[in-house]
């Protein structure tokens, strides 16, 4: 049996040599390559990076978006004024990428984006005789790659948005949205499509070009690093899109989805569409010359001139939903800022009325489900379809108000409603707020039925809800 005096000299040595242990592995962990995390935060942080620091964390702004625009010569005299709908010149940056050069559009008019001719993607072709990806799809989903190093010397640039030839973008909207990510992180903003089987071919974690996406910072920078190897590791997929996000994927990133891009994939009659806008800001639509005009009795272009005068105006509440009733009548009324004006001659609630009019149709025909939304069937009775009058002219600080008013185009074509028809209205004037509408953390601004002018004539006023309001 060991004296007291062994026994502690024993345990001190246990001691000493456990401790040697754990510094030798410590020592041992601290050299190792995948244990250097600690240096990368203890490096020597440059003079100016006070000066970095407040320029990285001041307001994001137009300046800091850089746009990717992928478009084709042989159709972009017929798209052109899409892009120029909303492209600024000496204001927006980016390029638009070409197929070939556009000898026919020459001299280039200064209303559009400079142009790119889109690299030569042949060496992705020659080398694997298995791939499928078609060639257009590969030079679509370089367009990032393109569009990085063209604006890398430009500096200053936080976001790269990507879109098509004939995608309308709402750029006052796009910036308050993406002021609200910290554009030092990776991130990957955008939305699916509306049309399930499209997200089901692809994923429903993809978000289409078309609808326009945008790339922080740090993500597009990754992303144009590895291009080439990402293209080389899926020559099975078909669509641009699906390629990026899977590249995307590789690198731990995941869709951040923003309700306000919109693919439109679908077809026909969107305007129950844009009648029920979600919650959020409109950021975009895309697809519009395979959609009937989305206002009656003009063209594509006039049309989408006409939508834009407003959105001039008060972009931040374009197209959002407001819901109030004329009790007396028994009616509902839902208005979308800046479009139209649906009444209807029943008390409808507004859980209702924030679903979209089925007034178009699914992308592909007998597709079941057809939408990743949820839709209302059109009513052939005179009580519950809605008469829809359409947004006609906007006028600025009238009483410290703007008003739009909203003029009925045609007849609806049914019988009138025995229950006090409302027939007989044909124009409606919307007062809203001169401030423009903050929608993040707010709820959907309440109105009130404020006048009635003449036999034909209604007016509404927009207004902040009360504490717990219940709007009906």
């Amino acid at each position: 049996m060991l004296s007291p005096k062994h026994s502690i000299a024993s345990m001190l040595k246990s001691v000493v040599i456990s401790s040697l242990i754990v510094f030798l592995f410590y020592s041992f962990l601290s050299t190792h390559p995948y244990c250097q995390s600690y240096k990368i935060f203890h490096k020597r942080l440059p003079e100016n990076a006070a000066a970095d620091h407040l320029l990285e964390t001041s307001p994001t702004n137009i300046t800091h978006l850089v746009f990717g625009i992928a478009g084709s010569s042989n159709t972009w005299g017929n798209k052109r004024w899409y892009i120029e709908s909303w492209w600024k010149p000496n204001t927006t940056r980016g390029y638009l990428f070409l197929d070939t050069p556009p000898l026919r559009h020459l001299p280039w008019p200064p209303t559009s984006p400079p142009f790119r001719i889109s690299d030569d993607n042949s060496k992705y072709l020659q080398p694997n005789n298995r791939r499928r990806t078609p060639s257009a799809a590969i030079r679509m989903v370089r367009v990032i790659q393109e569009t990085f190093r063209a604006a890398e010397n430009g500096g200053g640039a936080r976001w790269y948005v990507m879109a098509e030839d004939d995608t309308v973008l709402f750029v006052e909207n796009l910036v308050g949205v993406l002021s609200r990510y910290d554009h030092r992180k990776m991130f990957y903003i955008g939305m699916n499509s509306e049309c399930i089987m499209r997200n089901y071919d692809t994923s429903f974690g993809v978000a289409f070009r078309g609808g326009g996406y945008a790339l922080s910072y740090p993500l597009a920078k990754a992303v144009a690093e590895n291009m080439d190897a990402c293209i080389k590791r899926y020559p099975f997929l078909f669509e641009s899109d699906h390629i990026l996000q899977s590249c995307i994927a590789d690198l731990g990133v995941s869709l951040t989805q923003e309700k306000g891009f919109h693919q439109i994939d679908l077809t026909q009659d969107i305007s129950g569409l844009l009648s029920s806008h979600p919650h959020s800001p409109a950021l975009s639509l895309h697809h519009l010359d395979a959609v009937a005009p989305i206002f009656p009795s003009m063209n594509r272009q006039e049309a989408l001139k006409h939508l834009m005068k407003v959105a001039e105006v008060d972009q931040p509440r374009l197209l959002q939903q407001s819901v109030c009733y004329l009790k007396k009548s028994n009616w509902s009324f839902a208005v979308s800022w800046g479009y139209s004006v649906q009444i209807y001659e029943q008390f409808i609630p507004p859980s209702v009325l924030q679903k979209p009019l089925e007034t178009f149709s699914e992308c592909r025909r007998g597709a079941r489900p057809p939408y990743m939304l949820n839709a209302r069937r059109l009513s052939k009775d005179s009580c519950e379809a809605p008469h829809v009058i359409f947004f006609d002219s906007v006028e600025e600080s009238v009483f410290d108000h703007v008003v739009t008013t909203y003029s009925k185009r045609s007849p609806r074509g049914l019988p009138p409603c025995a229950n006090n028809s409302a027939d007989g209205i044909a124009k409606i004037r919307v007062l809203s707020p001169m401030k423009k509408l903050q929608l993040v953390g707010s709820r959907r601004e309440c109105c009130d039925i404020v006048e009635i002018v003449g036999m034909d004539t209604m007016g509404i006023m927009l207004r902040s809800c009360m504490k717990n309001e219940i709007v009906g």
